[in-house]
């Protein structure tokens, strides 16, 4: 989980839909609606995206494994 701030792992939090590669095109997205006074999160969603599409999908799954709680 170091790769990841905690304001990047809020983030991932917020957008994760399933997979690495979903939760990356929702970001993109959401990179489309800000406005240029939110420079500060679109630069925080960059570092974000380029981060997780530096990792494998196995580092993913375990890394949200451990952000996701167990109700069971």
């Amino acid at each position: 989980m170091s790769k990841f701030t905690v304001e990047e792992t809020n983030l991932i939090c917020i957008y994760h839909s399933g997979t690495r590669e979903d939760l990356i095109s929702e970001l993109i997205q959401m990179k489309t609606h800000l406005e240029q006074d939110e420079k500060e999160l679109w630069e925080l969603t960059q570092s974000v995206v380029d981060k997780l599409s530096a990792m494998s999908d196995n580092e993913f799954n375990r890394m949200t494994a451990e952000l996701v709680a167990d109700f069971d």
